[in-house]
């Protein structure tokens, strides 16, 4: 019922990055988030200095280590993004892209950019998506280096923005 909203909720979000393409700033991430019936998306985007401290592939065995672990942290992502019991979600799919980390279907075709991004797709399976009222963000706890998650939420409620930061980091999923 919902999957014509998401697809159109997910292209508005590709449109808006394809717009903005250069909107690169350390320390801000942003996420898109759509809720339907039985699924709860997200679609991060953001500077693999917010995750790393680096912007590179890595190049000594310390860095190797530290974008494995970083990998593997995202890869459990229902770790980092709790949404509201209520739903009832289960964590279905991530799916990370980085040029510059050899992962995912983006490639490196030679070009040297000092502004490396990494972008996360996560899918939760719902038994009642809609009744999500919030999603607990805890990525601030394990990257010290983010300050900020401009978010814009699609839901059956609307559509809306919100700013996450450490201290208030619960990102409301209703109007």
């Amino acid at each position: 019922m919902f999957k014509p909203f998401l697809t159109l909720v997910l292209a508005a979000a590709a449109l808006s990055a394809a717009a903005h393409p250069h909107a690169h700033t350390h320390g801000l991430m942003t996420l898109d988030v759509a809720v339907d019936a039985r699924t709860i998306t997200l679609a991060i985007a953001a500077p693999l200095d917010s995750f790393l401290g680096f912007e590179r592939a890595p190049r000594s065995d310390a860095e190797r280590k530290q974008v494995a672990d970083m990998v593997a942290r995202l890869k459990a992502a229902d770790q980092l993004f709790q949404p509201d019991a209520a739903a009832g979600c289960k964590l279905a799919k991530v799916d990370l892209e980085s040029a510059a980390l050899g992962l995912g279907a983006a490639h490196d075709h030679g070009e040297k950019n000092e502004h490396a991004d990494i972008a996360v797709d996560i899918v939760f399976s719902c038994a009642q998506a809609a009744d999500a009222r919030f999603i607990d963000v805890k990525l601030f706890d394990a990257y010290p280096r983010l300050r900020s998650i401009d978010a814009q939420v699609a839901a059956p409620q609307g559509q809306f923005k919100r700013s996450l930061r450490p201290a208030a980091a619960r990102l409301g999923l209703t109007r």
